[in-house]
């Protein structure tokens, strides 16, 4: 059986490559189709693989502004040559579900989201922080890029949702029906932690949606320390936000960022997240979660309340500073309900070999099913 893996592009180990490192593994002799590949920047055993990229990785200055390209994306993926695969799984939360494939060829799609770019997100890309000339050209382009985007999901025999969040919104833009396999954290990169926690933790790209300022800003009213990994547009802005007990450290590596989630006092988590390794990665390490009460979380975090047996971490609303103020001090307040183990073994439910075995098991049952028509 020759399989051919698609996936948006590859530029870093986020939740998304974490995942094809596992399709990879299934599949170790499948050929991998990509956008664009920054080399080095993921991890080997998908950097070992036979790489093919689009004619966008020849355009100057686009391993660093490839974003800036999102109107070319759609013909880019098209112009993959797939004829001779029998089963194509891409991984998509941009446009690597709309591959041209062959009739033969089974395709599954393991959708993190529709594109949030020209969905759900449009204001927090295009919005009124978007340079002038952006949000005047931007309006027909997302226009056209959702009538694709609709277009090329009914090309997709099967979805895979990564929540039943995300299968919602599948629904909703594409008229689609989409299993849910959560996606995997790797519990053993992780130590269990009984300490109490010196500090907060954010972890997170410096974008708008992800609303780190709630954070920051909620560490300054409280004067608490607060830690943030990660970088990105926002982190000018941030910085001038931060009073004297916030910490930025930029990326950090796996085992440092491992580090820091043991050390930590609770991991904040203020944005929406269609999935959400992070507050996983928390609770593996043994520290709770204190997330706004939208999105995937809701699908992971069993949530502190009266009566409630073995908490994992608790919830805010609305999406605000005092909201979050307010459920800082309620966690104070209830640390001691949190026991490490028990939020160990909640991650465990999500633990890498099962989200392999579910995987596996998912693609079995859909190629026999395709064998038969």
């Amino acid at each position: 059986m020759r399989v051919a893996l698609i996936h948006d592009w590859l530029t870093g180990m986020r939740g998304g490559e974490r995942c094809l490192e596992v399709f990879c593994e299934l599949f170790p002799d499948a050929d991998l189709f990509t956008l664009l590949h920054v080399r080095g920047s993921v991890s080997a055993t998908i950097e070992n693989r036979r790489i093919t990229t689009s004619f966008l990785q020849r355009l100057p200055g686009a391993e660093a502004r490839y974003r800036a390209l999102l109107p070319l994306f759609p013909w880019a993926v098209a112009r993959f040559d797939l004829r001779g695969y029998d089963l194509v799984l891409s991984s998509s939360h941009c446009v690597a579900k709309g591959v041209r494939v062959p009739r033969e060829a089974l395709h599954v799609c393991y959708c993190f989201t529709p594109m949030r770019y020209v969905w759900d997100l449009y204001d927090d890309y295009f919005g009124a922080r978007a340079p002038w000339a952006v949000r005047l050209l931007m309006p027909p382009v997302a226009a056209a890029l959702r009538r694709w985007d609709r277009a090329a999901a009914a090309r997709v025999r099967h979805f895979i949702a990564i929540s039943r969040f995300v299968a919602a919104r599948i629904s909703r833009c594409y008229g689609r029906e989409a299993e849910v396999i959560y996606p995997p954290v790797d519990c053993q990169r992780f130590r269990l932690s009984e300490d109490a926690g010196e500090f907060y933790l954010v972890v997170s790209a410096l974008t708008p949606y992800k609303r780190v300022d709630l954070a920051v800003e909620a560490a300054n009213r409280l004067g608490v320390r607060l830690v943030v990994v990660g970088s990105g547009p926002e982190e000018r802005r941030l910085r001038a936000l931060a009073g004297p007990t916030v910490e930025f450290l930029g990326w950090r590596a796996d085992a440092e960022v491992a580090d820091l989630y043991a050390r930590c006092r609770a991991l904040l988590f203020p944005g929406v997240e269609d999935f959400g390794i992070v507050p996983l990665e928390a609770m593996a390490s043994g520290k709770p979660v204190i997330a706004y009460d939208l999105g995937g979380v809701r699908e992971t975090v069993v949530p502190l309340a009266a009566g409630m047996e073995s908490p994992t971490g608790l919830f805010f609303s609305p999406q605000t500073v005092d909201a979050l103020v307010d459920a800082v001090r309620r966690f104070e307040a209830n640390a001691h309900r949190f026991v490490p183990k028990v939020l160990r073994a909640n991650a465990e439910s999500f633990d890498r070999p099962l989200f392999k075995e579910r995987i596996a098991a998912y693609v079995a049952r859909r190629r026999e099913e395709f064998s038969r028509c």
